[in-house]
């Protein structure tokens, strides 16, 4: 078997960098500061919030569906065409330019809002995939849980950094604050821009381009290698398992991504203190959570952390749910005076230690059992049964906490991630990686 050599440290940090500045897209647009605005200020439809949640589920799922669409086409077309990093960069370009441009959803401007953030967070997406795609080649299997790790350890450091300037400068979340939190976009998009030029200074393209067969363009090469795929998934049972898995858990987490701060506002009612207290814990219990699980899964198997991490997400949504019962009961049985928001400060932590840890341990399976003249094409069915997930996920949250209020709506989750833990049970690691290996080894042909 080939054996993969590491890359140069200076190679992963850069490809580590674009996990540090596309977190700050995640962290600032999607979980934490525009979500509220959009949905309490840009609709505005209080004191429920439904239509406003609604939109905001309604225009993340379109982007992810323009994901699923074109994700596994341009994956083909990038290993046949040695061109990661040219769609990596367009894809950051493009995250870069609409994110910015989110300065101008305003009230009453409710339709500019959704269209930016549809285009944005379509670009974002996309990087996601594309940039996951170059890890198989930063190192030998052994080492890629530790890589994987990192990278997503670094990005939560990276949305805490980008999130110091939001909470010393822009402020609080509000109608009277609005000129101000607006600039969450254009702040977003600089640090962005800013923090991945590593990535494209220091990540090398190893791939080989291969010539255009004649008469043939390169979209309707890429549809006709993604059926090719699609035709030999049956013989690689492993990496079908996992893809299908990761549909149910990044469904579970993409809602927990979009609606773990318009809960905290909503439901617990928050103040600014642990509301900004929570954005700090969260970032470095992920970042722990990282770190550590990514040595963990090369040790125990990336499988086996992956299956860990689902039940950790499944207590972490029991206790969400649960989390004004808690504070009562230990009011009345202890005595004690917690205050709801506070037994969702201890939450999140829970949730963000699984956080990381469980969307890096799917990144570094899909290294291990992805041959590498085929991994931007396998990385972007991974992106696509993501970014499916989320729009599955939350447009059943969407419907659910429109009919039954957002509290009750949470418990889908903890539905999703148990469908996602039975089906991982069945995966064998040792076989996916062995499949994967004689690929590579010209001992299978695809």
């Amino acid at each position: 078997m080939h054996t993969r050599p590491r890359a140069p440290r200076r190679e992963i940090l850069g490809w580590a960098m674009f996990d540090f500045a596309n977190s700050a897209y995640t962290l600032l647009i999607i979980t934490v500061v525009f979500g509220d605005l959009f949905t309490r200020v840009i609709v505005g439809d209080a004191p429920d919030y439904r239509l406003g949640n609604l939109l905001w589920s309604l225009a993340l799922a379109a982007s992810y569906l323009m994901v699923v669409l074109v994700s596994p086409v341009a994956g083909a077309i990038m290993d046949y065409s040695a061109s990661k990093k040219r769609f990596l960069f367009a894809s950051y370009l493009l995250t870069v330019v609409t994110t910015a441009a989110l300065y101008w959803a305003a009230p009453g401007y409710v339709w500019v809002g959704m269209l930016l953030l549809i285009l944005s967070n379509f670009g974002f997406a996309l990087g996601e995939s594309f940039v996951a795609s170059f890890l198989p080649d930063l190192g030998p299997p052994e080492d890629l849980g530790k890589i994987s790790g990192f990278g997503w350890a670094l990005g939560y450091i990276g949305g805490l950094v980008a999130a110091i300037f939001v909470l010393a400068v822009l402020g609080e979340v509000s109608v009277a604050n609005f000129e101000r939190i607006r600039w969450v976009g254009p702040w977003t998009a600089l640090f962005f821009l800013l923090a991945a030029i590593p990535t494209f200074i220091w990540v090398r393209e190893r791939g080989q381009a291969r010539p255009l067969p004649a008469g043939r363009g390169y979209l309707a090469l890429g549809f006709s290698r993604v059926r090719q795929t699609l035709r030999h998934l049956r013989a690689h049972r492993d990496l079908a398992l996992l893809l299908i898995s990761v549909f149910f858990s990044m469904g579970g987490i993409a809602i927990v991504i979009t609606y773990a701060f318009i809960y905290g506002a909503q439901v617990i009612q928050w103040d600014e203190t642990t509301r900004t207290l929570m954005f700090v814990l969260v970032q470095l219990t992920a970042a722990g959570g990282a770190l550590a699980f990514g040595v963990i899964q090369d040790r125990l198997g990336a499988c086996r952390t992956y299956s860990l991490t689902l039940v950790l997400w499944i207590l972490a949504i029991l206790l969400i749910y649960f989390t004004p019962w808690i504070a009562d009961a230990a009011f009345f049985w202890f005595g004690l005076g917690w205050q709801a928001q506070q037994v969702f400060l201890v939450v999140g932590c829970v949730a963000g230690a699984s956080l990381g840890a469980c969307q890096s341990s799917t990144r570094t399976l899909i290294g291990l059992f992805a041959p590498r003249s085929r991994s931007a094409e396998l990385f972007g069915f991974w992106g696509l049964a993501m970014k499916s997930a989320s729009v599955f996920g939350l447009l059943g949250i969407g419907l659910l906490q429109a009919w039954l209020g957002l509290q009750k709506a949470m418990l889908f989750c903890a539905l999703l991630f148990a469908v996602a833990l039975l089906i991982a049970r069945r995966i064998d690691e040792t076989r996916g990686r062995r499949i994967a290996e004689e690929h590579e080894a010209g001992l299978r042909v695809w």
